[in-house]
């Protein structure tokens, strides 16, 4: 998948969800809509399909896992989404994996490099 679309940032953080859209829509050609909670992320992924969910693994209230869940029967399974979580550790890995993630990206991420890191998570098998 090439690096445009419509992409879906959830990020509780109001910096993060900022240097993302930034990131994403002057350097990776991407659409940006962005969420700070699991009630809004499912509000806007029925704005219209989306092509790449980014969603903040540890958010006050509904955490990341539990946004994936309540956003699946609106986006579908065919929806990537990748995780964003200063725990990159093995096991959180292959927690988040299990959770049908298309990979994680580290925070904090660097906003120049972030569109390529998408780009390449979706182009993983």
């Amino acid at each position: 998948m090439s690096a445009s679309g419509r992409l879906l940032i959830v990020d509780d953080e109001d910096d993060i969800r900022l240097i993302a859209r930034i990131s994403l829509e002057r350097i990776g050609g991407w659409e940006v809509l962005d969420a700070r909670s699991a009630e809004e992320a499912v509000a806007a992924a029925h704005s219209g399909p989306l092509d790449v969910v980014l969603l903040d693994v540890m958010m006050p209230g509904v955490d990341g896992p539990g946004t994936l869940e309540l956003l699946r029967p609106v986006i579908g399974s065919d929806t990537p989404v990748i995780f964003l979580t200063a725990k990159t550790q093995a096991a959180d890995r292959e927690r988040l994996a299990g959770l049908g993630a298309a990979g994680l990206i580290a925070k904090p991420f660097d906003p120049m490099t972030l569109p390529a890191e998408v780009s390449a998570r979706l182009s993983q098998p």
